[in-house]
């Protein structure tokens, strides 16, 4: 089948009612959430709440049509510093607790709202160079979390560190980026293969921030990458799906899924899992638990994907 080559015009981003500001809130709450959960895409809840292809425009073209953009992503930016104040200091705790109950809950949420990205290739032809991209982008996810399994934890640190450090620091801020406009990506997954998710987690707090100010760079660092890659990436993946969205729906069908699976094998959850091994926790009640919780949020994504397609 041949693809349609979209002509590019402005999209309308107004908002019609306090309805879509609050879906595009909810939006935000969970890429805030992402930041905290691995394997949580924040893309793929955006494909799912029909969000997708307004966000990226919106976040490309902030810097020629700033007022309008800055509307839209208005709401979603709150729900982001809700979702991720939120994550940090209840769901981080929990997953301290309770990481496979809290995990499965995710896990079971991604699964049932997959067939909302699935659905882009949905009876198109599967070709040999679109299951190849199929296949490379469900490894893609898989090999960064193996790549961040064989790294010793506490290695990295956010201490006495060079320029080469804080150059790095605005490339992971670039590619953090990317994972909260590429459905499958975790922003989590990413940091911990770099080594940097626990020592960035646990320097948010008020007592390593004065035996360690110079940590405030690093936030700078992430800050500057972040901002420059998500605008020149979503930019990049709108023209990209404008030609080609078919096939470029491929490989990022293929990273959700992909990114699904890690889910449990994440360097977090193999720490749980051998904390069970070794008798620590609770693993009788995690495991009841994240099993049910899977099996509810599945059902629930799925039956919200299923509405969706409904009202149409």
């Amino acid at each position: 089948m041949q693809e349609n080559i979209n002509e590019k015009r402005d999209m309308v981003l107004d908002y019609k009612s306090n309805k879509e500001v609050a879906t595009s809130g909810l939006l935000g709450f969970f890429i805030g959430i992402a930041v905290i959960v691995p394997g949580i895409s924040g893309a793929t809840i955006a494909i799912l709440l029909k969000l997708y292809d307004k966000l990226l425009f919106a976040i490309g073209n902030i810097l020629g049509k700033f007022k309008k953009c800055i509307v839209f992503l208005l709401p979603i930016a709150i729900g982001i510093a809700v979702g991720f104040s939120l994550g940090f200091l209840t769901i981080q705790q929990l997953l301290d607790f309770l990481p496979f109950t809290v995990t499965a809950g995710f896990a079971g949420l991604m699964i049932g709202a997959f067939p909302a990205v699935g659905g882009e290739i949905k009876s198109e032809k599967f070709t040999p160079a679109r299951i190849a991209l199929f296949a490379v982008g469900f490894i893609f996810p898989v090999a960064i979390v193996l790549l961040s399994n064989f790294l010793t934890e506490g290695t990295r640190s956010l201490e006495n560190l060079t320029l080469f450090n804080y150059i790095t620091f605005v490339l992971i801020g670039a590619v953090v980026a990317l994972t909260q406009i590429v459905p499958g990506l975790s922003a989590t997954a990413m940091l911990m293969a770099f080594g940097y998710f626990r020592p960035i987690v646990e320097s948010v707090k008020p007592d390593y921030w004065k035996s360690n100010p110079e940590v405030f760079i690093v936030y700078a660092c992430l800050g500057v990458g972040f901002i420059v890659g998500i605008v020149a990436f979503s930019k990049f993946l709108s023209a990209l799906l404008a030609k080609a969205r078919k096939t470029t729906f491929f490989p990022i069908v293929g990273m959700s899924l992909g990114s699904i699976v890690t889910m449990f094998f994440n360097s977090d959850i193999l720490a749980t899992y051998k904390s069970w091994a070794s008798g620590a926790g609770n693993p009788a009640l995690d495991l009841t638990l994240g099993i049910v919780l899977f099996a509810a949020g599945a059902v629930l994504s799925y039956l919200f994907v299923r509405f969706e397609r409904k009202r149409g």
